[in-house]
């Protein structure tokens, strides 16, 4: 575990949230807030006011937070290149399943390229979608690169949610919904947020900044991007080794998320895998179905608040006996039989 306290963090310099996408994504069908839940225990035990999750487990039809961002971005895309028939994207996971399913409801066709070291259930569920799946001797980063020379062929688009241009911003666009309920939902001081290539973490930055709240990311400690860019202040890359948190094992920031995460994080933790091991185990004890990466903001609360080398960012956020502190878990179950084994001795 390690914990960083940005030394570079300036709310006024970071961007106004996007009040484009609410709308759109009130009018799609099966739209509805994602619920808020609250875990007394692990506040008391923690001495906080309160801990409260926001569940993304069932987002639009789909296991996790992404379908915002990609239903936004195709919309988006499509008013500018209504030509459009087919939509490519990288993943880990959760993104290229969120594009195949909006390319399905909005009938188009999708091919989705994922690293050599993705889950074969996660790589199943994306075909069940309708999509092509193209499966990449590499990683990320490597899937990327695939993605963006598929993308430049006539009829298609990369659907992207690293980058710096178009579809890469749209996406951060469309997560300003999650936080535009969370406005609605409670009132907190702190709030904890997984990083991956960082387009989440950009739209909460862009909301934290805009509330006075304080904004912790996490990382898994084997891919670390953002705590190694914002040490350096500059975007880094980093080795990355792998991770059971397979939406957040990116080795760099995106360009588009970059400018929002360097002046409104305030700080980063480092989780490993046996933590989050132990956090998904808690939340199921709770009635919270989590998956790995979504587990991470409890992992890392736990070191925040009980590590003594997290001092410098426990006191540079606040998070102290009165503070209220917001976790979001960001997908369910997307590997059901790794959930089933991770679980099976929790004290449900």
């Amino acid at each position: 575990m390690s914990a960083l306290v940005n030394p570079a963090v300036r709310p006024d310099a970071v961007p106004s949230p996007s009040d484009q996408a609410g709308a759109f994504h009130r009018s799609l069908p099966g739209y509805a807030p994602t619920p808020v839940a609250a875990l007394p225990d692990i506040a008391a035990e923690l001495g906080l006011g309160a801990v409260l999750v926001k569940d993304e487990s069932a987002r639009l039809g789909l296991p996790a937070f992404k379908v915002l961002g990609a239903s936004w971005a195709v919309e988006r895309a499509l008013r500018e290149q209504p030509e459009v028939r087919m939509l490519v994207a990288a993943s880990a996971g959760n993104h290229g399943r969120a594009v195949a399913h909006v390319a399905a409801r909005r009938g188009l066709r999708a091919r989705i390229f994922l690293p050599a070291r993705s889950s074969a259930p996660r790589r199943e569920a994306i075909a069940a979608e309708g999509a092509e799946v193209v499966i990449v001797d590499g990683g990320y980063e490597e899937a990327v690169a695939a993605a963006r020379a598929a993308g430049a062929r006539d009829g298609a688009i990369e659907l992207a949610d690293v980058g710096g241009e178009g579809p890469a911003r749209w996406v951060i666009d469309g997560y300003a919904t999650l936080f535009d309920e969370l406005a609605a939902q409670a009132d907190f001081d702190v709030l904890v947020v997984p990083v991956g290539v960082g387009s989440l973490c950009a739209a909460a930055a862009r909301f934290a900044a805009h509330r006075g709240v304080r904004l912790v990311a996490v990382e898994p400690v084997t891919a670390a991007c953002l705590a190694a860019s914002l040490a350096a202040g500059r975007p880094a890359q980093v080795e990355t080794p792998g991770t059971s948190m397979a939406g957040l094992d990116c080795a760099e920031v995106s360009e588009a998320a970059w400018p929002s995460l360097l002046h409104g994080v305030h700080g980063a933790v480092t989780v490993s895998d046996p933590e989050v091991v132990e956090a998904m185990r808690e939340l199921a004890g709770a009635g919270l179905r989590i998956g790995e990466s979504g587990a991470a903001p409890l992992a890392a609360l736990r070191s925040l608040m009980t590590d003594p080398q997290a001092a410098p960012l426990r006191d540079a956020v606040g998070a102290g006996r009165d503070a209220r502190v917001l976790l979001v878990a960001t997908e369910g179950p997307t590997d059901p039989d790794t959930y089933a084994r991770v679980v099976a001795n929790a004290r449900l």
